[in-house]
């Protein structure tokens, strides 16, 4: 039998004769635009802070504060001592953003998706899924053991054929999927699948980690829309846009109660610092009262598309696929090379042969350095979105 670390090496030796071989490097401080990798200065393209507001005065001073007057810690979980009163303030605030009667606040956005969905859905119960939903996602659908049918990325049809071959022999139904893509930057239908929820009294559920304080004029994706797609459960995260940390679930008050009774992950979890929430509402704070601030990633990520020749941008997030996963790095590497840092993503985060650069966009960006990196891809790079 192989040792440990035998094993462990074995895996490791595996995935870098695939080019799959990851590791974390040490990525200094910055001001969102630049960080200090390697020693070198460079231009960050792969921040999923949109805002910049993990850097805004005010967000980091109402963390300061809230260290200050309650401690760093939450030191017990929410159901016992670790909810304290900041954390109401945020939920009321997130309910009101999301057009919601409640909300419920998460560790994160992996703890909240493998939390809520086997609350909802188990044996005996239809869930539909993206396939290209976040593995959070799945990581909750396999949880509920429920029966998990996975439909074609936004293919509002080829879920409605789920739907009626399946529903009728099935106790609940629940559609889970993303607002916004994390890995390809596109949007749901979903208008068209809340109609679909409707019709087949299923539930839909929607992950807006990339959707909140850059879309729909800083609501999220559900408010791109006109009427705006009604989702009663309404998932995201507050370390994006929010510039903080953790997730959340706005929903009806009876649900969100659920959450409380039955919500592994947050009934066994303890309560999120005080600065981190702190933080989230301050960063809200700054993205109600201005949506134009709001609307610049997007303004931004379509400018880079328009003069690199790519397909419009739906949101921050840019996909140039290369394909193979040693293309990626390669052109990641170039970049690099060139002052850039944008990150290769590489199966299993994206399916075989769709390797790509994933370059996203925040607020602070100059708009200079944006032409600079639309042309390098334009001329050396190509791919497509």
């Amino acid at each position: 039998m192989l040792s440990l670390d035998q094993f462990a090496r074995e895996k490791l030796t595996e995935r870098a004769g695939q080019n799959l071989r990851r590791s974390i490097v040490e990525t200094g401080p910055g001001d969102g635009v630049h960080v200090v990798r390697n020693g070198r200065t460079l231009l960050s393209f792969c921040s999923n802070d949109y805002l910049n507001l993990s850097q805004h005065p005010a967000v980091k001073q109402a963390a300061a504060n809230a260290a200050e007057k309650y401690g760093a810690g939450a030191g017990a979980s929410r159901l016992v001592t670790g909810s304290h009163p900041l954390y109401t303030q945020l939920e009321q605030r997130l309910a009101h953003l999301k057009g919601a009667e409640a909300a419920c606040v998460f560790g994160s956005g992996y703890l909240a998706n493998t939390g809520i969905i086997p609350a909802l859905a188990g044996r005996g119960d239809l869930l539909l899924l993206d396939e290209l939903a976040h593995a959070s996602m799945t990581a909750g659908a396999r949880l509920s053991g429920a029966d998990v049918h996975v439909f074609r990325h936004n293919d509002v049809a080829h879920a409605q054929s789920l739907l009626d071959s399946e529903r009728g022999t099935h106790r609940h139904a629940l559609i889970v999927t993303e607002g916004v893509f994390s890995m390809d930057g596109d949007l749901a239908p979903l208008l068209q699948l809340s109609q679909l929820a409707e019709q087949y009294d299923a539930w839909l559920m929607s992950d807006d980690a990339h959707g909140i304080g850059v879309v729909g004029q800083g609501r999220g994706s559900a408010f791109v829309s006109s009427p705006p797609a009604i989702i009663p459960l309404q998932m995201g995260t507050l370390s994006k846009a929010i510039g903080s940390y953790g997730g959340y679930l706005c929903g009806s008050r009876d649900v969100i109660d659920l959450m409380h009774n039955r919500a592994r992950t947050l009934i066994y979890s303890t309560g999120l610092p005080p600065a981190v929430i702190a933080a989230a509402i301050a960063a809200l704070d700054i993205i109600e009262a201005d949506p134009d601030y709001a609307a610049l990633p997007l303004r931004k990520a379509r400018d880079f598309t328009r003069s690199a020749n790519l397909p419009f941008a739906e949101s921050p997030i840019v996909p140039v696929k290369v394909g193979a996963a040693d293309a990626a790095l390669k052109a990641a590497q170039m970049l690099e090379d060139e002052g850039f840092l944008v990150v290769a993503i590489r199966p299993p985060t994206v399916p075989d042969g769709t390797a790509r650069l994933r370059i996203t966009f925040n607020a602070a960006q100059p708009d200079e350095d944006i032409a600079r990196l639309a042309d390098i891809v334009r001329t050396r790079i190509g791919g497509h979105a």
